[in-house]
Order: structure tokens, then C-alpha cells, then sequence
């Protein structure tokens, strides 16, 4: 549905966009994630023709887009800010839109109501846009621009305004929504746990260029570099005294923890010297007492902090410069864990993968 060939975008000197490549299919919840400034709100406004690329071309189902007016592309956009006419009813903040079509009456009420009920608004059709909740107000937003029956949904942080609770259950809402309508969703975000719940696919995004485009799972477990790692989920990143790569494969020996294997992750090394050897912390385990395991590793706890379901533990291995985060689910017991105790970890033969840096 969408190709970016080598688009590049400056504002004056400063370069926004580096020759960036993707392609998105039809139909599919695309996310574009990465830190404030990085680019990704640059990006989605391109292709909803509110900025042009310095250079290079976007194609939206095979045609370019150069010198198209958004108003005459087969997107719309949900701002961040949502834009509700408050001095409008909700029908007809919905239907502002589309009066510049030229519609019929019946028409135009048939396609508000079908709106309407996508959204789960039904009803509220008369009711004033000030009279409307946070979480009304973002639905309106999403049936004004649906109800111009757009290719391409363009999505720019429509949920941080929001707090924790709404803001999930919208996540959960929106994404039912676009498999109940089948077009394609690009939505710019820096949580990670939004674009890892929501999308088909992540392109992650740092200074004006895409470090990896996949599916959340692989881009979680299989992260392509350090930069990646860290912004989704964290990762502990590990002190090698030995390592050799052969192929896919990998092993090596660590300080306070010994020999292991793991597997790459990303593109293929290019400099073992400069490669780090990560685990997730979640991959971590305690053992507790009378338990056995194959291998464990013997710390102390330096800080913790609790979230409710889960603890996080910050452990001190002799031997590694940098505390290994762990997360344990508090059902067995983490939480009982003070600062200072001696603890034994564990973990999955499968666990490690090494990267480029």
C-alpha cells in the first residue's frame, strides 16, 4: 500500500530524514516507534502530504505522491490533539469533512451512523463535543476521519493524552477496529508497549533512520543492535573474557558467570571486539532455596523496586561492571527480597544473543 523510496528530508541544515526504505502492506497496523525527534512524526506527516521529502518519492498503491495535496490522497490523519469543534454536536463534527463532497442528506447520515457504530458512538450523535470524555473525544476523532473511507489511517500519538487505564482499553479498542475494517493503520508512538501490543509490524526509529523493521515478537527477542535493545524492554548487556562467532552461533565466557552459547541477533557481526552479549530480564530467574538448576549465577541484591505484579531486582555479579536487572512475578514471592540479600539466578539455555553494537 505504501512504499518510501530514499526519502530524505533537511530543514535547513539539520537532517531529519537519512534515506529511509519501507514498505507497508494493505491492510496492515504499522507502527513507527522511537524517541522524541527522531523523526517518525516528520515521516507520517510526508505521507499525509502535510511536509514534502527534500528528496526521494512516497507511493501510496502504486502512485506517487509528489505534488499531491492531502486533501487528495486516499489518507486522513488522527492528530494528537484530537481538534474537537466544541461549538458542534458530535454528528456534526463527523460530518465536517464531508461537505466539501457534496453529498446527499441520506447519504451523508449513512455514512455518520456507520461511523458511529465503528466507534461504539451510537447515540451520541446530538451530544455537544464539550460535553464529551477524553476517551469520546478520541473516538470522534477516529470517526470524522474514517467516515471519508480512507486507504491509509494515519495515527499521530492518538492516545497519550489519556490516562494508564483508558489509554489501554483504547489500545485493545483500536486495534479490534482496524481488523474490523481492514485498511491500513500507520501509528507514530514512543511506547513501546503500545507499538508491541498493537502492531503487525514496528519500524524502529533513531536520528532521522530506521534501526530495524519487523514483527514485534522477533523485533523484541532479536533485537538488531544495542540502540533497539535498550528502547524495547531493556536489556542486561554482559562483559565477555572470551567469544567466538561461527555463523548464527555463538559462545563465550563471562565473568561471575561462566561459559555459555547463545545465538546472533540481527545482522551478522562485523567486529567481535565491538559486539555485546545481552539476556533480557525476565530470561533471569531466581532460584530459591531447595531448588537446584544446571547453571546459576551468585549476586547481591543492590536495589529493588515494586510493581505490583512484578519486582525489580538490580543484582551486583562480581566480575560484570553493570547490575543485572531482574524481573520476577511476585506470585513467588520477589517481593519478600530485601536490598542486600545473597541471592542464586538461572536462566534458559536459549537466553543470551549477541549483537552488533
Amino acid at each position: 500500500m505504501i512504499e518510501i523510496n530514499n526519502v530524505d528530508k533537511l530543514f535547513g541544515t539539520f537532517r531529519a530524514l537519512d534515506t529511509l526504505n519501507a514498505t507497508i502492506g494493505e491492510g496492515e497496523f504499522f507502527s513507527l516507534l522511537g524517541p522524541s525527534g527522531c523523526g517518525k512524526t516528520t515521516l507520517l506527516r510526508m505521507i499525509g502530504g502535510f511536509d514534502t521529502p527534500t528528496s526521494g518519492d512516497i507511493l501510496i498503491g502504486g502512485k506517487s505522491m509528489a505534488g499531491i495535496p492531502p486533501n487528495l490522497r486516499p489518507t486522513n490523519m488522527v492528530f494528537q490533539s484530537y481538534a474537537i469543534f466544541p461549538h458542534l454536536n458530535v454528528f456534526e463534527n463527523i460530518a465536517y469533512g464531508l461537505k466539501r463532497l457534496r453529498l446527499g442528506r441520506a447519504e451523508e447520515e449513512a455514512r455518520v451512523k456507520q461511523a458511529l457504530a465503528q466507534v461504539e458512538l451510537t447515540g451520541l450523535g446530538p451530544r455537544m463535543g464539550n460535553q464529551l470524555s477524553g476517551g469520546q473525544r478520541q473516538r470522534v476523532a477516529l470517526a470524522r476521519a474514517l467516515v471519508m473511507r480512507p486507504k491509509v489511517l494515519l495515527l499521530d500519538e492518538p492516545l497519550s493524552a489519556l490516562d494508564k487505564s483508558l489509554r489501554e482499553q483504547m489500545q485493545v479498542e483500536l486495534r479490534h477496529l482496524q481488523r474490523q475494517i481492514g485498511i491500513t493503520f500507520v501509528l507514530v508512538t514512543h511506547d513501546q508497549y503500545e507499538a508491541l501490543s498493537m502492531s503487525d509490524r514496528i519500524a524502529v526509529m533513531f536520528a532521522g533512520q530506521i534501526a530495524q523493521i519487523a514483527e514485534p515478537k522477533e523485533i523484541y527477542q532479536n533485537p538488531a543492535t544495542r540502540q533497539v535493545a535498550d528502547f524495547l524492554g531493556g536489556m542486561n548487556f554482559l562483559t565477555a573474557s572470551e567469544l567466538s562467532v561461527s555463523g548464527k552461533e555463538f559462545k563465550a565466557v563471562l565473568p561471575g558467570i561462566g561459559p555459555i552459547t547463545g545465538h546472533l541477533s540481527g545482522k551478522a557481526i562485523s567486529d567481535p571486539s565491538t559486539a555485546m552479549i545481552g539476556i533480557r530480564p525476565e530470561r533471569l530467574r531466581i532460584v530459591w532455596e531447595g531448588e537446584n538448576a544446571e547453571q546459576m549465577i551468585s549476586g547481591k541484591v543492590v536495589d529493588r523496586n515494586y510493581f505490583g505484579e512484578v519486582t525489580s531486582l538490580q543484582v551486583s555479579i562480581p566480575g560484570q561492571d553493570e547490575h543485572l536487572s531482574v524481573v520476577e512475578t511476585n506470585d513467588f514471592g520477589a517481593d519478600d527480597i530485601p536490598t542486600g540479600s545473597e541471592i542464586r539466578l538461572t536462566y534458559d539455555r536459549d537466553a543470551f544473543i549477541i549483537m552488533q553494537s
